[in-house]
């Protein structure tokens, strides 16, 4: 790749490569539009990744029918238009979306789908300012037509999608190595642990791990990463983003590398994180930490497990917002291993967790790097 004025890139409006189409809801009142449904129907949380293969809620074919929403085809397009301006994923499967995304189906001989993808991720800045609305932001499909943009010929733009493709598939194959260690390792315990003769006592949460409040100090670690609940994952070990100090208004709470954040806010969400780093929190989420060393994995392993997100939702106060609290939480019943059965444990399982940590890491400079490349690529000011 070589660094060199613009040439030979053409300026087109979106609407000129691309049919854009907006998306719709099928009556929620009518049972037969959703019920027993085939038909992906993606929203906002559906598009936290490069490709959509499936959708959290599905809709029926009478459902399409009487609503605007439409059935796109696959290499589809979809960015989000309102309210949240800018997820942007690629349909790997044909689907319909809700009224709160732009989906556009391209031309191939004018614009590659992966290059679009890649164009308007590094445009949702320069599209966000073009949002209007009282109520929340949105962008109309006339406007998102008109939106100029230059482009290359088609093998040019096939080139740079494939370059910026590489870092992506290696952070989803670090992403799926994670998923298999995490399942080994909770496999590994529930077997461990469901044979008795491996349980020394049943004792308390607070007996192999302990709360962390440590507070933020302003002069050394306003520089900290934060995790709160909105950036921790559901059902993962791992992290896929992280925010800045300043974007906290509440207390901050100081974690370590290694410690466990659980989000105490609607536990049922599943809120679980091995932290990778040193970094920052808020008081919706616990900071844990094992109260000894040979118990770490033990612990990262137990507060994971669907049965103490289960107990944790069940002993959570509040209707709208339910809460556990942390003093509960540590009276929490826990089957204490014995000593050479947690020896085994730790020696197996710790280095899995390591694992996790070191691919989460990885996939953040995977991603600093792809986020560096991509707008000096799709403006041309890298050139292939």
């Amino acid at each position: 790749m070589t660094t060199q004025a613009l040439k030979k890139w053409n300026k087109v409006k979106l609407g000129d490569v691309a049919e854009i189409e907006s998306g719709g809801t099928p009556s929620s009142t009518k049972s037969e539009y959703w019920d027993g449904g085939n038909i992906c129907w993606a929203t906002l949380p559906d598009l936290k990744n490069k490709y959509i293969f499936d959708t959290q809620r599905k809709i029926t074919p009478l459902g399409l029918k009487n609503s605007s929403a439409k059935l796109l085809p696959i290499n589809s397009v979809i960015f989000s238009s309102r309210a949240t301006i800018g997820e942007v994923s690629i349909a790997k499967v044909e689907i319909s979306t809700n009224q709160g995304s732009k989906n556009f189906i391209c031309n191939p001989t004018k614009i590659d789908y992966e290059f679009l993808y890649y164009l308007l991720k590094s445009k949702v800045e320069e599209i966000n300012s073009l949002a209007s609305g009282a109520t929340y932001k949105e962008i109309n499909k006339t406007v998102f037509s008109s939106v100029e943009v230059e482009i290359p010929n088609i093998p040019t733009q096939k080139q740079i999608a494939d370059v910026l493709s590489t870092y992506d598939d290696l952070i989803e194959n670090n992403t799926k190595r994670i998923k298999i260690l995490e399942e080994i390792a909770q496999a590994m315990y529930t077997e461990w642990f469901s044979e008795k003769e491996n349980i020394s006592m049943v004792g308390k949460l607070s007996d192999v791990g302990k709360l962390i409040r440590e507070k933020y100090n302003e002069k050394t670690d306003q520089d900290l990463p934060l995790v709160d609940m909105a950036r921790m994952k559901t059902k993962s070990l791992s992290l896929s983003e992280f925010g800045k100090s300043t974007d906290l208004t509440t207390s901050r709470i100081i974690f370590e590398e290694g410690d466990i954040l659980f989000g105490s806010i609607r536990a049922y969400l599943h809120k679980v994180t091995l932290a990778p780093f040193k970094g920052i929190t808020n008081i919706s989420v616990f900071v844990f930490r094992s109260i000894k060393t040979n118990l770490a994995s033990f612990l990262t392993i137990t507060l994971f497990r669907e049965e103490t997100i289960a107990w944790a939702n069940q002993y959570s106060a509040g209707t709208k917002m339910p809460v556990i609290k942390g003093d509960l939480f540590l009276t929490m019943p826990v089957s204490i291993p014995k000593e050479d059965v947690l020896k085994r444990l730790e020696e197996i399982i710790n280095p899995m967790l390591e694992e996790i940590k070191n691919l989460t890491v990885q996939n953040f400079n995977l991603k600093k790097t792809r986020d560096l490349l991509l707008p000096k690529l799709v403006t041309g000011e890298i050139r292939i």
